[in-house]
């Protein structure tokens, strides 16, 4: 496994890993077919008041950290700081040093928080010997568009302000944090803000209308959630916008200054034709994307390493991805001076 920590890692270190599983384990297999039977129908039931968004966060809070708790020995170090919410997860052996990952969860903007993510946060820490920052942004409905949005913002500034250079930051993020994380790499372009080493994406939503999510599930049920619930969850926070409004429907101008972006998504899952078309986008403005659909797999699987074997292995993928990208920036900035 690739670790990067706080010191520069060579070229000769970082290995390439295997190709991609032809085919889900048995393990993942039984856990999509389980959680369709289960989680599907409440997910998809689930009225959307006070009552209803209160369930699905108890109801996805307590599928995560019980299939995806933090590792023993984890360092946790709450951050409240105006605007900026969130919190330090290190993985067991793991110092806080000159680089960092920043962490953009998902979850329709409306479900989870930065401690839903701890567990994944933590291997994600170990996987990469790097502190990892989760941004707690404020959810929907109490606080709609663009609070989230900006929230993350101002997350990624303050690790600047910190003294964290663009090129010593990778982001990462889940879900509706990928639609976050594409806004800020958009807004950071715009506003000529420094842009991360690097980015990984987990089963990222960009079509906030779920058509493609729609066409996709004609060809295959989402073991998750239907289209048409994801949708109605994600108006909670885009509520009163236009469609069209640029900061929801997201286009990369063609020549826009990306960090190279790695995209995993479950071949189970819906949100397997946005990453096809985030993928498309991205080298259509010539852009670096790298797409990996994980046969079988459903929505941000890395987050449950207890219930799908494979959760590891894409994580030890992603970790030397952003070894390679942190490398490759820190090869840039010496070339420069």
């Amino acid at each position: 496994m690739t670790k990067i920590g706080s010191t520069e890692t060579s070229r000769s270190a970082l290995v390439h890993p295997p190709a991609l599983p032809e085919s889900a384990s048995l393990l993942s297999q039984i856990a999509a077919d389980a959680t369709s039977l289960a989680m599907r129908p409440i997910h998809s039931a689930l009225p959307m008041n006070r009552a209803g968004v209160w369930a699905g966060r108890q109801l996805v809070k307590s599928f995560m950290t019980t299939l995806g708790p933090p590792l023993p020995g984890t360092t946790v170090v709450p951050v409240r700081l105006g605007q900026v919410v969130g919190e330090w997860v290190r993985a067991p052996g793991v110092q806080q040093g000159t680089r960092a990952v920043y962490y953009v969860h998902g979850s329709g903007y409306v479900i989870c928080s930065a401690r839903t993510h701890r567990g994944l946060a933590s291997r994600l820490s170990k996987s990469t010997g790097l502190p990892v920052f989760v941004v707690d942004y404020r959810l929907a409905p109490e606080h709609r568009f663009p609070t989230a949005a900006d929230d993350v913002e101002a997350g990624y500034r303050w690790l600047l302000d910190c003294g964290f250079a663009g090129n010593d930051i990778v982001i990462a993020g889940d879900s509706a944090g990928c639609h976050l994380t594409l806004d800020l790499l958009l807004e950071n372009a715009r506003t000529g803000v420094q842009q991360p080493a690097g980015v990984a994406m987990f089963s990222p939503l960009l079509d906030l209308t779920f058509e493609l999510a729609a066409q996709q599930e004609r060809v295959r049920k989402d073991p998750m959630i239907t289209s048409r619930a994801a949708r109605d969850l994600v108006s909670q926070y885009t509520v009163g916008q236009s469609d069209d409004n640029p900061r929801l429907r997201l286009d990369i101008p063609h020549g826009t200054i990306l960090p190279p972006i790695l995209v995993q998504a479950g071949g189970a899952e819906m949100l397997s034709a946005d990453a096809r078309e985030l993928q498309r986008i991205v080298r259509a403005a010539g852009g670096h994307c790298e797409l990996e659909i994980w046969p079988g797999q459903m929505h941000v699987f890395q987050a449950l390493p207890l219930l799908i074997p494979e959760a590891t292995s894409a994580l030890r993928r992603v970790a030397t991805f952003l070894a390679e990208s942190l490398h490759r920036s820190a090869t840039a900035v010496q070339e420069v001076s």
